[in-house]
């Protein structure tokens, strides 16, 4: 019998908290890549691709030929790396839940951008919720997941699941979801429906925040999260979670790199330009100020 489990390996961007993530079929060495950082300093305004080219240099040396470059949602606390892997990577396609034309509409009025193309023509493929596809021999799943943003999805891989910003590790509770279009309704439900995989599924986080010097914890299973987890553990009611989630959301401040991030997210990972100028906007007066 072929093994039908993913080889997973985790990447840590330190500066964003943010988990990336290789993974591939072992009989046919075929792999995707999930979530990508395309690294961006805030003072300067440079970018450049050390995450994501360390990478590169992994699925090289492991002789995987990507299939995928996918993101789990537009991101907004990094700027993603799926349009720079994709010129890397001959035959790559770019992915991505196919709600992301809802999150272009919202960011397209806040960025006051209305000739942003709002219909997903940045990536190659948008997933419906449900759908199927293929990386080798492993079928994978898009399975909404909404909450953190109307346009979450999770990828479910066999025994693997990419959880994005719905989890953090054990015990530490759950994802925000006060940006623009999130629910702590919606993350609920997605949250539950993420639970009732199988308990050996592997969940893989979005995020991590180790002290400085220390590795990241990003896997734990379903049993896991569903034992220890203290906003989501069984036992705890939606009711009680909604609760929890909109206090804890309404003391957080934005995202460090969010007002940067999205206009380079909904565009799948390319910068605004201006006569052949790369440029980013920050709207004014447009969130709240906390502390």
């Amino acid at each position: 019998m072929p093994d039908l489990s993913a080889h997973v390996r985790a990447f840590f961007d330190r500066p964003s908290g943010s988990l990336q993530y290789v993974f591939h079929d072992p009989a046919t060495m075929k792999g995707a890549i999930v979530d990508p950082v395309w690294n961006f300093d805030r003072a300067s305004g440079q970018v450049w691709t050390a995450s994501a080219d360390e990478i590169l240099d992994y699925v090289a040396r492991a002789g995987i030929t990507v299939e995928w470059v996918l993101d789990t949602h537009p991101h907004a606390d990094h700027f993603t790396a799926a349009s720079y892997l994709a010129t890397k990577l001959p035959g790559a396609k770019r992915g991505i839940g196919e709600r992301v034309t809802r999150v272009q509409k919202i960011w397209a009025e806040i960025y006051n951008d209305p000739d942003l193309p709002q219909d997903g023509r940045q990536w190659d493929h948008l997933f419906r919720d449900g759908e199927v596809f293929k990386v080798g021999s492993l079928e994978v799943r898009a399975m909404l997941s909404t909450g953190h943003t109307l346009a979450s999805i999770t990828y479910v891989v066999g025994d693997a699941a990419f959880v994005h910003d719905t989890l953090m590790m054990p015990p530490s509770g759950s994802s925000r979801a006060d940006f623009p279009g999130g629910s702590a309704a919606e993350l609920w439900d997605s949250i539950r429906a993420i639970l009732d995989l199988p308990a050996t599924t592997r969940l893989f986080v979005g995020h991590e925040y180790p002290p400085a010097g220390k590795q990241p914890n990003y896997m734990a299973t379903v049993a896991e999260q569903r034992l220890t987890n203290i906003h989501v553990k069984d036992g705890i009611s939606r009711e009680e979670f909604i609760a929890r989630r909109e206090e804890r959301d309404a003391t957080l401040p934005l995202p460090d790199q969010m007002l940067y991030a999205l206009q380079v997210n909904i565009r799948g990972g390319q910068l605004p330009e201006a006569g052949g100028q790369p440029f980013l906007k920050v709207p004014v007066n447009r969130f709240r100020r906390t502390g």
